[in-house]
């Protein structure tokens, strides 16, 4: 039975969730009209004006939404370290959250315009996408509001297996291949967060919920895997099972599971070199901080080939919640998840991403970068006895 406090938490998610969700359509695309139907027209178009022509107003509503978003995120972490919060409920409310923010639209990144064409050159022009780019088909309405159309297809083949059938089933038709691509996310992020809870037992962890928490209801979590959807939740959705598998010593099926998310992008190769520890020493304990660190280089190989991008932590966190119950990672992660959120606010305040905005955006992340390591230094046991 749900009592009135647990009742009000739910409420108070759902809330908060349909406030993000109404925000994204903001920043829908000038050139792109979700619906023919005039009636949605004339709302698009009103959601629209604020985030194009009323940036200031966009802004303020940007960080309003998100100071609720982490008040809640920090309220049920206190919660549920205090065992005041059954699983029953925090995975309705996860669930509640992933439904509502699963419709949203990708108001922080045009990926998932590339995944779909990506897609779509195989499914309707039957071309080769790591050979062809969305720039060779010019008369295509998705170029309209596209970015990165000069780039070929990037991405593992196991991606083009999962998302190419999904052009079938939406027969090309935008709206509808859309959101088969955010249920696919939407899908991922809920195994992901299963995952974790399994690894957590696993581990005989104290609190088993807390992890699950941690990055189930993270803002930052939840914006790049569920409103932008990037494909890295994809990836450590794979990644994440396969661990779970492995350290079950389920090796085979752990490894074909593993080898799939390689298959969607590349950055988890790094694990096998966690993966042959494990193998190697048996220590299943050391083996989470080894893919804390080896994600950690994993983002930083990736900042150094591109430019860094805020969902580049997606490959780390779902690591390091494993370890929240410390306060020397515990902090790290909220800081670097409010660095996050803040990340998008000069381009929603100013409408570019051109000078000086990136140096601004260094700033912040060397900002957040620095205050991590004091924490951790802080934090870490026996820092303050050897300083003694």
């Amino acid at each position: 039975m749900i009592n009135m406090s647990q009742k009000l938490f739910l409420a108070l998610w759902v809330i908060a969730s349909i406030f993000l969700f109404l925000y994204s359509f903001t920043q829908v695309d000038l050139s792109l009209t979700l619906s023919t139907a005039s009636i949605f027209q004339t709302v698009e178009k009103g959601f629209q004006y604020i985030g194009w022509f009323n940036r200031p107003l966009s802004t303020y509503l940007y960080i309003s939404i998100f100071a609720l978003l982490f008040m809640l995120y920090f309220w049920t972490l206190q919660k549920v370290s205090k065992n005041l919060i059954t699983s029953k409920v925090l995975w309705t409310a996860i669930i509640l959250v992933t439904v509502i923010l699963m419709m949203s639209y990708n108001a922080f990144s045009r990926d998932i315009f590339n995944y779909i064409f990506d897609a779509r050159i195989v499914s309707f022009y039957h071309e080769n996408p790591y050979v062809h780019k969305a720039l060779d088909f010019p008369g295509d309405p998705m170029l309209s509001f596209m970015h990165w159309t000069h780039r070929t297809y990037p991405y593992g083949p196991m991606w083009l297996v999962l998302t190419v059938p999904l052009t079938f089933i939406g027969n090309h038709i935008f709206i509808f291949t859309f959101y088969l691509f955010k249920l696919l996310m939407a899908s991922f992020f809920l195994l992901t967060v299963w995952s974790i809870g399994k690894i957590a037992v696993t581990l005989k962890m104290k609190n088993v919920l807390l992890p699950v928490a941690a990055f189930a209801l993270n803002p930052f979590v939840l914006t790049e895997s569920l409103v932008s959807a990037h494909n890295d939740i994809v990836m450590m959705g794979f990644a994440m099972l396969g661990t779970y598998y492995l350290l079950r010593k389920e090796k085979i099926k752990g490894s074909i599971i593993y080898a799939f998310s390689i298959g969607i992008k590349f950055a988890t190769a790094l694990l096998i070199i966690g993966f042959f520890i494990l193998h190697s020493f048996g220590k299943t304990r050391y083996f989470i901080g080894v893919a804390v660190l080896l994600m950690t280089i994993g983002v930083i190989l990736a900042t150094m080939r591109t430019n860094f991008q805020p969902w580049y932590l997606l490959y780390v966190f779902p690591f390091a919640v494993l370890m929240s119950e410390k306060k020397y990672i515990r902090f790290p992660l909220f800081i670097f998840s409010i660095a996050n959120i803040i990340y998008y606010i000069p381009y929603l305040n100013q409408g570019t991403w051109d000078p000086p905005i990136p140096a601004l955006l260094n700033n912040i992340m060397i900002s957040a970068i620095i205050l991590s390591v004091i924490s951790v230094l802080v934090f870490f046991p026996g820092w303050g006895k050897r300083k003694k």
